[in-house]
């Protein structure tokens, strides 16, 4: 096994760490300035009311795309498994 075949499992699977958490992170990202821009129209300062909409904005992108994120961890997981004959030998 070379230092480049490390490197390239590693990017990639950062690539695909990536790719799974970005729909939860930008939706969280943008309940959170929805959310802010709510409470500088309305002046209203409460800290924890940006929590419980995050909350359920995080939710529902894990039921929605769930299924998606489980299949592309599978199908990493999957190729990584069937190349290790080839990087052992």
């Amino acid at each position: 096994m070379t230092p480049e075949s490390v490197v390239s499992i590693a990017q990639h699977a950062l690539w695909i760490a990536f790719l799974v958490s970005a729909p939860m992170l930008l939706g969280g990202l943008a309940t959170g300035l929805l959310v802010s821009i709510f409470q500088a129209a309305t002046q209203i300062n409460e800290m924890t009311l940006t929590f419980i909409p995050k909350l359920l904005v995080t939710f529902a992108i894990v039921v929605l795309a769930g299924p998606w994120m489980i299949q592309e961890l599978v199908d990493y997981t999957v190729q990584l498994f069937r190349s290790i004959p080839g990087m052992v030998g």
